[in-house]
């Protein structure tokens, strides 16, 4: 069997579900990876055969997408180019984590997918969402339409969305607490956090930052680049993550256990729902229209906090499930 899995590369979240799905996927055939997008800080482990340009947006600095650095990423007649010459009647599966050139291939070539991904959950009308009408609705359904749709998410909102795919190093990691709160904002500038931060002198930060050049320390606070590893350790280690309305990170943080805050990414509506989701799960949610976070990190770090989530390890099943009701 050929499996052609395609993955978006914006953000690290779903190149970390890769890592996890890819060693599953190998059990059943010969597995071939895409990646599309320019903005990711891991990689998968393994051998990438198609690496294209694909549409992905640019993390701005201060809480939101860099509106005009995206513009200028965007390459229209790439895409349409890499849409047309991708190859893709030899393989008998073909798995999307949101990813556009794939999405439209399959489409031009009348070849089934699936789409494999966090997004995929919201074709379910049940999973939670602001009410105002965003226009962004329409990028979740037709950024990567697929045939099939096999979706993730904080609770099994629908029957074919499944709990979080959790990394294995992130269920075997030693879980402790060392005191220090992790902060993984990537769409805010380390030199705007640092300042902030520093206001709360009885606690200890450790950001981790995609626009820092240098790890470097101010005060109680230590600002690292990032790094996997580090990361990793720093979130087993913490007693709470401040993070944005992503999926992967405050899911993870709510396995280990950990208190967590989060600030969803301005303008990003995927985001904003997963922030609604959470705070419909008593989780607290700093909005962009907040123009003062300082009382609302005071209260948080005050503030206890007790979680009623349950990610069971189901990535295995979920694959087997996918490969005998999809693959030809």
């Amino acid at each position: 069997m050929k499996i052609l899995y395609a993955i978006q590369g914006t953000g690290n979240g779903h190149i970390s579900r890769a890592r996890e799905i890819v060693p599953l996927l190998e059990r059943y055939g010969e597995v071939d990876l895409l990646v599309s997008g320019t903005q990711a800080d891991v990689w998968p482990v393994q051998q990438v055969k198609y690496q294209l340009h694909g549409f992905s947006f640019v993390f701005g600095k201060k809480g939101g997408v860099d509106h005009y650095s995206t513009w200028k990423t965007m390459d229209l007649r790439r895409f349409i180019r890499d849409v047309r010459q991708l190859a893709l009647k030899e393989y008998n599966l073909i798995l999307n984590d949101f990813e556009p050139v794939t999405a439209w291939a399959c489409r031009q070539q009348g070849v089934e997918s699936v789409g494999l991904s966090h997004q995929a959950a919201f074709q379910s009308p049940k999973v939670p969402r602001p009410k105002s009408i965003d226009w962004a609705q329409l990028v979740l359904k037709y950024y990567a339409p697929a045939s099939h749709y096999v979706g993730f998410h904080f609770d099994k909102y629908d029957d074919f969305i499944y709990t979080p795919v959790v990394r294995s190093e992130i269920r075997n990691a030693p879980v402790s607490d060392e005191g220090h709160y992790t902060v993984y904002l990537p769409a805010i500038d380390d030199r705007i956090l640092v300042p902030l931060l520093k206001q709360i002198p009885s606690v200890r930060w450790e950001v981790f930052s995609k626009h820092a050049v240098s790890n470097y320390e101010e005060g109680n606070v230590l600002v690292n680049r990032i790094n996997n590893e580090q990361f990793n350790h720093s979130l087993a280690s913490c007693t709470g993550l401040f993070t944005g309305g992503g999926f992967e990170g405050p899911a993870e943080a709510l396995f280990l256990g950990k208190k967590l805050l989060v600030a969803p990414m301005k303008f990003q509506y995927e985001q904003q729902c997963n922030a609604y989701a959470l705070k419909q799960a008593g989780i607290p949610v700093i909005w962009g229209s907040n123009k003062n976070w300082l009382p609302e990190i005071k209260a948080w770090i005050e503030s206890r906090q007790e979680h009623q989530f349950s990610f069971p390890d189901e990535t295995a099943a979920v694959i087997d499930q996918v490969v005998r009701q999809f693959a030809r």
